[in-house]
């Protein structure tokens, strides 16, 4: 059953959801003319309600293909009127901050209506895809408690805020199998899809198409579209087929059969259009029918991150959606977690057959935008001990149960990077070298990390340190090699799951892994952190800083909220070096390192990624390089629990932190004698065989 079905299905014909949207409709249109004594509240509510208005008309202009005749100019001026309430120019006044609503709502009704308002705009994805049951069940939601606030403004009070807050909890508690199960069939049933019909049915000439999406759209999506179109079929064929053969080979390397799999996710950011239809069109051709599902901005899919984990447009203001992130904190109690992962067992059980069938995602990610450090506000919501803890054990057991129907020793995954125009006025130039570092050619990376490879297999432990200003010193763990002819603590990384090529990576041991591990400044996930430090004992966090803000408080708080995710400490799932000497020169020649997006930053330096494993879901199933030799170093002491405890072997969460070359002192291999081999010195390889890596550095 495809998604459109299902919304068919909750629709019973559409006779009954027609009604409640038209009375509804209806009832919003009346509030115009209706007016709260409190003069606050009647503000909020008319400034909502307007905005629900040009939802209305959204609607119907959709359903009219009014993105198929409008001019571009016509298109764009609605775009602007569709975000600019919370556009950053404008968020000092808009009920989207929730600074501004406390402000003007005081803070327990200023937070609550903040976070309505903000489930409200969900209403702009609901309207261009016309799905009437998002829409009516929200616009319901704003009419229950308008009418709660209404009856008591006319006894001159107003309602309690736990009455509030207890329409809005079961709001989200009775729709959350309905919302789930619709999201499930978005990605494993792509029978019919949204995006994917947009991409592929599209003029993709005339940018016009941009606008069809409901997404925002700047000149960064509107120049990379353009700049694509400048590009020779040929050259856009080769980058399309580096991604989608990367998808293929990550399933051959891992012995993986792609042949019982029909259905991929194809996640990208708008204006890469172009590739992404190639990249359908290829996956096709390996029998791999596509899904294209978009990233949600709801608080039924919000869970601490920040991060838009989909498909989506330009982000028209990243401090909303940070201050937005942990809305779900006004309402998450036990009942309402275990609600949700019903929910998610439900969805599971109701597309079992399809799950089965489901590949993985392929990822084009985007890299350039102007760095987000965000403003920490006292006026968001905050997830308190309780509900920290909650959520950690909330993602482990989502994870599992999905694991449960899509099976992670049977996906794969690819994932692939290209600069957006934001980066700098060198665009072109920086595009054409990224084409570059994605297609290097990985036969020689593969010969060359053969060799840091077959050295570090002789060591006992790892010792890396920092040079300059980096404090780093860090004692590294390695597994026991029992046959060191036919096992490996490292896998070759070439380009498959991973592009572009360039790095060696383990599972250390966590036992007797400890010290420190700095960096003088680093972005994660799209956030920067200034003078970053974490400590280490037997492999797990003991202790952390950073320099973000003036507070040690506020700084432990970014940290914990944006690395550890909550959990009290993490453990090192991964240690990687990176060998993409050439991403590390082009970094600096255009001055981006600081934009570079993870996956190329990786492959400039070692790095450390604190959470889970790589291979977390998939420890049982056998891996081998390309020499033959089996990968051994697939868990940690951690992670082995999975198999009597599975709660306590996986955090949902695994966070890639670099020392750049020029920060790095050395990696020195130590064998289990004591002896050394030295693999970097000063920011330099010298192994023997491996000094052709350097020829890129200047």
């Amino acid at each position: 059953m495809s998604d459109n079905e299902l919304i068919f299905e909750f629709e019973s014909g559409n006779e009954i959801l027609n009604e409640r949207y038209e009375l509804a409709s209806r009832r919003i249109e009346e509030m115009a003319d209706e007016h709260l004594k409190n003069k606050e509240f009647d503000l909020y509510f008319h400034s909502v309600r307007d905005f629900l208005e040009m939802m209305i008309q959204t609607y119907d202009w959709a359903l009219d293909k009014g993105a198929e005749k409008d001019s571009l100019e016509e298109l764009q001026k609605r775009n602007h009127e569709l975000y600019k309430d919370i556009l950053p120019e404008n968020y000092d006044k808009s009920y989207g901050n929730p600074a501004f609503a406390c402000e003007r709502l005081g803070d327990g009704f200023g937070k609550i209506l903040s976070a309505l308002y903000y489930e409200m705009r969900y209403l702009i994805v609901s309207a261009f895809e016309l799905s009437k049951f998002d829409m009516v069940i929200r616009m319901e939601l704003f009419i229950e408690i308008y009418g709660s606030f209404a009856y008591a403004d006319a006894e001159d009070k107003l309602p309690s805020y736990e009455s509030v807050r207890q329409t809005m909890y079961w709001f989200f508690s009775d729709y959350a199998e309905e919302e789930r199960m619709i999201r499930f069939a978005q990605i494993v049933d792509p029978v019919r899809d949204f995006a994917r019909e947009i991409i592929m049915e599209s003029d993709l000439s005339d940018l016009r198409y941009l606008y069809k999406f409901g997404e925002y759209i700047s000149d960064n999506e509107l120049q990379i579209a353009r700049h694509l179109q400048s590009l020779p079929e040929e050259e856009i064929t080769k980058l399309a087929d580096t991604f989608t053969e990367g998808y293929r080979i990550g399933f051959a390397a891992t012995g993986k059969d792609i042949s019982i799999k029909s259905t991929a996710s194809v996640i990208y950011t708008l204006g890469f259009e172009r590739i992404i239809q190639k990249a359908i069109t290829n996956l096709k051709k390996i029998g791999m029918q596509s899904s294209v599902y978009r990233s949600l901005t709801s608080i039924f899919y919000v869970d601490g991150s920040a991060r838009r984990m989909a498909c989506h447009g330009a982000i028209p203001n990243k401090q909303f959606d940070y201050d937005h992130k942990d809305d779900f904190g006004l309402f998450f109690d036990s009942a309402l977690m275990n609600r949700k992962l019903e929910a998610i067992r439900a969805a599971g059980e109701k597309y079992k057959k399809e799950a089965k069938l489901y590949g993985g995602p392929a990822v084009l990610e985007e890299f350039g935008a102007k760095p987000f450090s965000p403003e920490p506000k006292k006026e968001a919501v905050h997830l308190d001990e309780k509900q920290q803890k909650m959520l950690g054990e909330y993602k482990i057991q989502a994870g599992l149960i999905q694991n449960e129907y899509i099976i992670g020793k049977e996906r794969s995954f690819t994932i692939i990077s290209f600069p957006v125009p934001e980066i700098g006025d060198r665009f072109p130039e920086i595009f054409e070298e990224v084409v570059k570092i994605n297609t290097l050619d990985y036969k020689l990376y593969q010969t060359i990390q053969q060799k840091l490879i077959d050295a570090l297999d002789e060591a006992k432990y790892v010792v890396v340190k920092g040079m300059g200003e980096n404090r780093t010193d860090m004692k590294v763990m390695l597994h026991e090699l029992k046959d060191k002819s036919k096992e490996t603590n490292f896998e070759n990384c070439v380009a498959d799951v991973n592009i572009p090529v360039g790095e060696v990576f383990t599972s250390p041991v966590l036992k007797g892994t400890e010290g420190t591990l700095h960096v003088t400044g680093v972005y994660l996930m799209g956030l920067y952190f200034k003078d970053l430090e974490l400590k280490f004992k037997d492999g797990c966090i003991t202790d952390y800083r950073c320099s973000n803000f003036d507070s040690e408080e506020e700084n432990r708080k970014y940290i914990n909220d944006n690395i550890l995710y909550n959990h009290k400490t993490l453990p090192i799932g991964e240690f990687a070096i990176g060998t993409n000497t050439t991403a590390y020169t082009f970094a600096r020649k255009f001055n981006v390192a600081d934009k570079l997006d993870i996956l190329i930053a990786e492959k400039t330096g070692p790095h450390f990624a604190v959470g889970d494993t790589c291979y977390s879901f998939d420890e049982d199933n056998d891996t081998f390089n390309p020499d033959g030799k089996r990968h051994i170093a697939k868990e940690n002491e951690i992670s082995a629990e999975r198999k009597n405890d599975p709660d306590k072997a996986y955090f949902s969460c695994h966070t890639d932190i670099t020392i750049p070359y020029d920060e790095l002192g050395e990696i020195t291999a130590v064998r289990e004698d004591g002896s050394t081999i030295t693999i970097m010195k000063e920011g330099r390889f010298v192994l023997p065989g491996t000094e052709e890596l350097n020829d890129a550095l200047v």
